[in-house]
């Protein structure tokens, strides 16, 4: 008689332990498919910013020759105005 209480309360423990590892395995399924789609959004986030190097790098180039072109206009201004100023300082003497 003790034996079959022994058998039946291994039995409900075991029923426990079964149920507690079917819950497991619906939560590690459950954190799989999260993670999936936080693959997903990382690998959608990636490309965003690819692209966004991508493109401020072409106009960070397009930014960079403008100012390099007015430097350079700049300076061909400055030689004409010191040109022109030596030519009037010539005059006025």
């Amino acid at each position: 008689m003790e034996n079959e209480k022994i058998v039946e309360l291994m039995e409900k423990m075991y029923e426990n332990l079964k149920g507690d590892i079917d819950g497991l395995k619906g939560d590690v399924n459950g954190l799989k498919g999260d993670i999936k789609q936080v693959d997903k959004r990382v690998e959608k986030v990636e490309k965003i910013t690819i692209k966004m190097e991508q493109e401020h790098g072409q106009k960070l180039d397009a930014l960079f020759d403008g100012y390099k072109q007015n430097s350079e206009q700049l300076n061909r201004i400055e030689d004409e105005v010191a040109r022109d100023e030596e030519v009037v300082l010539r005059r006025t003497k």
